[in-house]
């Protein structure tokens, strides 16, 4: 099978080349930097963005988040079948 991705520079404005779970934690960040949260059973999602900054924000079933996420956090979180799309 051929691969799309074969030669072609990785772009913040995607498409993603994975998708990973994300357990959310308080104390650990992402092993890779999000460019999307996921949701797959809506509610809250307290993340940290790339700039440090703390945010919560509330979505739907399968909602995609655009936004540089480094760190999902456990309080507040209450969205679940959370997953980070990445560049890698």
């Amino acid at each position: 099978m051929a691969n799309p991705f074969h030669n072609r520079a990785l772009s913040i404005q995607g498409p993603a080349t994975d998708i990973a779970p994300i357990t959310p934690d308080d104390d650990t960040d992402l092993t890779e930097v999000a460019i999307t949260l996921y949701a797959e059973s809506g509610g809250t999602i307290c993340f940290d963005t790339v700039r440090g900054e703390r945010r919560s924000v509330v979505v739907t079933d399968f909602s995609f988040l655009p936004v540089g996420a480094r760190r999902v956090c456990a309080t507040g979180t209450t969205a679940t079948g959370l997953h980070a799309l990445v560049l890698k």
